[in-house]
């Protein structure tokens, strides 16, 4: 369906729309033709607003991914992350052996 007719579609429905709902809650004709009015324009505008974001997701689905530059850099990431886990792991190894080892000198203090 092209953007405009579903604009006229969605439109056309609001206008039903509003017309029963102001045969429902108004009491006049210038209450029914108020919501009628309202309801309307507000069908229409946000049948616009749909029409802006398939459009604009559609745009965007149909660009050039560069797959390979993106995978470069996510494996340097990774193996960045890989270093810095080594060094973590080296750090922690390093804190355990000197608790121990004050552990021990308390331990042999007393």
């Amino acid at each position: 369906m092209l953007g405009e007719n579903f604009v006229y579609f969605f439109t056309v429905q609001g206008f039903f729309v509003g017309i029963i709902f102001g045969i429902l809650k108004s009491f006049n004709a210038e209450g029914l033709l108020v919501y009628t009015f309202l309801i309307t324009i507000f069908f229409y505008l946000f049948s616009h607003v749909i029409i802006a974001f398939y459009y604009r997701t559609m745009v965007a689905k149909s660009y050039y991914f560069p797959k390979d530059i993106h995978e470069k850099e996510l494996d340097l990431f990774v193996d960045e992350i890989n270093k810095r886990e080594k060094l973590i792991d080296s750090v922690y190894k390093i804190t355990e052996e000197a608790m121990n080892v004050n552990i021990v000198d308390k331990i042999r203090d007393k």
